[in-house]
């Protein structure tokens, strides 16, 4: 273990003193309309927070109830800055954010040695934003929680969901998936890209393309975990960089989705 990994994106995608994130969580999660279903797992965006929180924020909200409840977080995203085959794990005790360190599941950790698609990989942690981002909310909306973060690198459907089933738990594990959507289209033409992924994460599919959504390879494990669980999705919300605080010529799409018993999770 390499200690505690430090933040590497505070003061860029979110504000990096601890007062002023408080304060922009707080709103963004009041802002979020109820929630509808008690969530097993989630799919949030991760760009900065003036672009894509809003949409995470309306996943997170539904967490709260669960505030006491949920003590283990699986947080999976895709590696944007080191490539890694399979799935890593960060060989370290802690991740450092600004409203503290997030302590790990060093026993969870520890029992994903036995899935050959699984490795200790630091690199593709120090600089990776798609996981670090997410680390604000859950303090914010949980009490108490250790963590087991992975990126997804080159991994099939089938070797991602072995390793979610693997830490499913119970009521007190959630799974959490970073994800946006299509990038740098024109407006129009990414809200109907975007519409056709989110159909396609709510039919249960597990053969997302890359081009769909930067984490494909981790909601596709995903949809294949909950599909055996009896699970299914539920859609949040729906937006875009040209709908938050960017121009509309080529923008990012972003969605918040929640799983949940199925008969409990309409589609629409």
């Amino acid at each position: 273990m390499t200690g505690i990994r430090a933040a590497a994106v505070a003061g860029t995608f979110y504000p990096g003193e601890a007062v002023i994130l408080r304060r922009v969580l707080a709103q963004m999660l009041d802002a979020a309309p109820p929630p509808t279903l008690t969530p097993k797992a989630l799919i949030v965006p991760h760009a900065g927070y003036v672009y894509s929180g809003p949409i995470a924020a309306s996943a997170y909200a539904a967490l709260k109830p669960l505030r006491q409840r949920v003590r283990r977080v699986l947080l999976l995203g895709p590696a944007h800055r080191v490539w890694v085959p399979g799935l890593a794990l960060p060989g370290a005790e802690g991740f450092a954010t600004p409203l503290g360190t997030v302590q790990l599941d060093l026993e969870a950790m520890a029992g994903l040695d036995r899935f050959a698609q699984v490795r200790n990989y630091p690199a593709a942690h120090a600089h990776e934003h798609a996981l670090e981002v997410q680390l604000p909310f859950l303090l914010s909306v949980l009490e108490d929680f250790r963590l087991v973060p992975l990126v997804v690198g080159g991994a099939s459907a089938r070797e991602v969901a072995e390793v979610i089933e693997a830490l499913w738990g119970g009521d007190e594990t959630l799974v959490v998936v970073s994800s946006d959507l299509s990038h740098y289209h024109p407006y129009d033409e990414a809200r109907a890209i975007d519409q056709a992924t989110v159909t396609a994460i709510l039919d249960g599919r597990s053969d997302l393309l890359g081009e769909q959504a930067c984490g494909a390879a981790a909601i596709n494990g995903l949809n294949l975990a909950a599909r055996h669980k009896g699970l299914r999705a539920q859609l949040l919300d729906l937006r875009n960089s040209g709908d938050t605080a960017g121009d509309r010529a080529r923008v990012v799409g972003y969605a918040a989705l929640a799983y949940g018993e199925a008969e409990h999770a309409p589609r629409h």
